[in-house]
């Protein structure tokens, strides 16, 4: 572990522990700042000289302070929070530490009610010199993707339903688009995946794909019904007849995939395929 410079806030910070008080103890940077670790989170291995990791954040009284817990997320991150209680000002969500984070009314898209999930940004509020949750993603999307080229494939987080299709996070920086039309699986709110980019547009979005393209796509979806297959005893009631959506719900591919899939294990004399379904060769 190397000591930080500096104190950075909402961020794993690696201090050296300074000194001992009946309040908890302090842990200072390399520049000598110092910031006060609570007695709930002081045990005995924490002895002065050794250097701690720690996650700083402001305390009720706005004052700097240090936890050994880590939050959902940190400065910049992304992640899902309950609302815990709400007031005329704003709302206020569980984000794993002792002090709830704040929710900004400017910051919410629409109104907060308690239990609801909401997925939200901590950001640094200019203002107030607090760290904040916010709603409000657009601005701090990198809108001149780097790397992510047709075809790549690519980390994600499903963060929305829209009327076009799921809204996502790509590689923790991007704003991506899986389109109803091309999903042919259940997939979730929360949700972390991985996903094909099949075009970066000019506003800087990037549209997904949960299938792969060419060989890769044909060989993964042969896969899964082979998986399937053999995890159902050998034997499936689907064929070339089979209804669309049934095979969608089932194999999560489109009909065109699985008809395709079949055919391939067919040829290779994997599988039999009759009137009542398709059957595993031993």
């Amino acid at each position: 572990m190397q000591q930080n410079k500096h104190l950075e806030l909402g961020l794993i910070n690696c201090l050296r522990v300074d000194r001992h008080t009946p309040h908890g103890i302090f842990l200072v940077s390399l520049d000598e700042k110092d910031v006060l670790l609570p007695q709930a989170y002081v045990t005995d291995e924490m002895q002065e000289g050794t250097l701690l990791e720690v996650f700083l954040y402001t305390d009720s009284e706005d004052r700097l302070i240090a936890t050994t817990l880590k939050p959902k997320a940190m400065l910049d991150g992304f992640a899902f929070f309950e609302v815990v209680d709400v007031a005329p000002f704003g709302a206020f969500v569980d984000w794993g530490l002792a002090k709830d984070l704040f929710v900004p009314n400017m910051f919410q898209k629409a109104p907060f009610k308690i239990g609801d999930k909401r997925f939200l940004r901590v950001v640094y509020d200019e203002r107030t010199h607090r760290l904040v949750g916010t709603e409000k993603l657009g601005n701090f999307f990198d809108k001149k993707p780097k790397g992510v080229a047709p075809h790549k494939e690519v980390d994600i987080l499903i963060i929305a339903k829209t009327p076009l299709g799921f809204k996502c996070i790509v590689e923790d920086r991007y704003e991506g688009l899986i389109y109803h039309n091309e999903i042919f699986e259940k997939i979730d709110i929360g949700s972390k995946r991985r996903a094909f980019v099949k075009t970066v547009r000019k506003d800087g979005c990037i549209d997904l794909t949960l299938q792969a393209s060419g060989a890769k796509k044909k060989d993964a979806s042969i896969e899964k019904v082979l998986s399937l297959l053999k995890k159902s005893g050998g034997s499936m009631p689907y064929n070339y007849k089979s209804d669309a959506e049934l095979l969608k719900d089932v194999f999560g591919l489109s009909k065109k995939e699985f008809k395709r899939s079949l055919t391939a294990l067919q040829e290779s004399g994997t599988i039999e395929i009759k009137e009542t379904g398709i059957y595993l060769k031993s």
